[in-house]
C-alpha cells in the first residue's frame, strides 16, 4: 500500500459500540481519523490520548475529524457507526 500524503481516508469500517473492546483497525492502524453516523444521536467515545468524551446530538450524514479508539455502548444513541482511518 502507497503512503498518502492527502488528507484523504485510506479505510473504514462499521463499529458496533462497546464499554471494553477497541476497535479493532487494520495491521499498522492505531486510531481512526473520523467518525460517520447514519442517524443521528450521541457517541461516547475514547479518543485516540485515552480521554472520553461525549458528543450529544452528533450529526448523521458528516464526516466529523475525531481521533477514536473505542465507540462506547453506554451513552451511545447514534446508530450507523462508521468510522474512517
Amino acid at each position: 500500500m502507497s503512503t498518502r500524503v492527502d488528507d484523504s481516508y485510506q479505510g473504514g469500517i462499521d463499529v458496533t459500540p462497546s464499554d471494553t473492546e477497541n476497535i479493532q483497525f487494520p495491521t499498522g492502524i492505531t486510531y481512526g481519523r473520523a467518525v460517520y453516523v447514519s442517524e443521528t444521536g450521541n457517541v461516547s467515545a475514547v479518543l485516540a490520548d485515552g480521554s472520553e468524551l461525549l458528543f450529544t446530538f452528533m450529526t448523521a450524514g458528516v464526516f466529523h475529524k475525531i481521533s477514536v479508539v473505542r465507540i462506547n455502548s453506554t451513552g451511545t444513541t447514534a446508530t450507523g457507526i462508521k468510522v474512517m482511518y
